[in-house]
């Protein structure tokens, strides 16, 4: 296993290296790294439903698209994020978050904090959350990453962020902030972000006897920084084109919210756009072109949708639940 200790903040060139890491290495991966401030969005979100723009604009807050499912979250040098990248035996990864979430959760234990794996993806202290986490499969390659609330300024998270109606009704009427905390307010003995950095850096390197250090050599930054500025920092990828829809619906699945945006002509189905915080472990665009061109009626849509295994597209999610966002 390689182990990096990324000093990089630049969210464009972070998100950039764990893709990097993901399709060039055939090594295992464990990196630790920071943002300075940024909103990283889902996959599969819509960009400006989840952001406040007067906000992110003011601020010069960065907005950033990562290759993973999951909700947006707010970045800043006060977070701590940490990224397994791991070959897997199977031709098809399956998702694992307590797996990845178990090694930080012991250095939390450790430190006398009664941290612990909670609900889809979160670890959480006395009820709050702390560590929001996400993953990916490529080939046979899978991707984990989470984020660490330790000292981050909370405010700018609830005001960076956008909360959609549909969660906000689903969930108790608070604000965000009084749904996380930061790791910091629950230590008895007082360390700065750099020292809990290297707890956690040293205790997987102990975990894994055989990892190696490793620093990005001069080729992988320049690799990464082309993807960065060919992908990452482009419009085209972190908000795209808006849509027109005349179909729009959201729905809470057991893998997460999921938003279908459909423009229907004559009673066919034109154009798809899937959006929300699930998590996939297929491309998604497979399930929009698959759609494309069908009557909107719900047999028929029924019947094409069975010739996929919806989970591999809506993590824990079920056929009828898939359905009942799109009628």
């Amino acid at each position: 296993m390689f182990c990096i200790n990324n000093q990089n903040t630049n969210p464009y060139f972070n998100l950039a290296s764990e893709e990097y890491l993901l399709k060039n290495y055939e090594e295992d991966v464990f990196m630790l790294w920071r943002n300075e401030p940024s909103i990283i969005i889902g996959k599969h979100q819509n960009a400006l439903a989840e952001i406040n723009i007067e906000y992110v604009k003011e601020n010069h807050i960065k907005v950033v698209r990562r290759i993973t499912g999951g909700g947006a979250v707010f970045h800043d040098l006060g977070n701590l994020n940490f990224t397994f990248i791991s070959n897997s035996p199977n031709s098809k990864p399956v998702m694992n978050f307590k797996k990845y979430t178990q090694p930080i959760v012991d250095v939390l234990v450790n430190l006398g904090v009664d941290a612990r794996f909670e609900g889809r993806n979160d670890i959480v202290i006395d009820g709050k959350k702390i560590s929001g986490n996400a993953e990916c499969v490529y080939k046979n390659r899978f991707l984990h990453h989470g984020t660490i609330l330790y000292s981050a300024h909370l405010p700018n998270l609830s005001s960076a962020l956008k909360v959609d109606p549909v969660k906000f009704q689903d969930k108790a009427v608070k604000s965000t902030c009084s749904r996380v905390a930061n790791v910091s307010e629950y230590l008895k003995k007082t360390i700065d972000i750099i020292q809990f950095r290297d707890l956690i850096f040293t205790h997987i390197s102990q975990m894994y006897p055989e990892s190696k250090i490793y620093e990005f050599k001069p080729e992988d930054i320049t690799y990464i920084t082309n993807l960065q500025n060919s992908k990452y920092e482009t419009w085209e990828w972190n908000f795209g084109n808006s849509p027109e829809y005349n179909f729009r619906k959201i729905v809470k699945t057991s893998g997460g919210f999921v938003e279908f945006d459909l423009m229907v002509e004559k009673g066919i189905i034109t154009s798809v756009k899937i959006f929300g915080d699930f998590f996939s472990s297929d491309e998604i665009s497979e399930i929009e072109s698959a759609l494309k061109g069908l009557p909107h009626e719900y047999s028929d849509v029924k019947q094409k949708l069975k010739e996929y295994e919806i989970e591999r597209y809506f993590n824990r999610a079920s056929l009828d639940e898939v359905l009942e966002g799109i009628f």
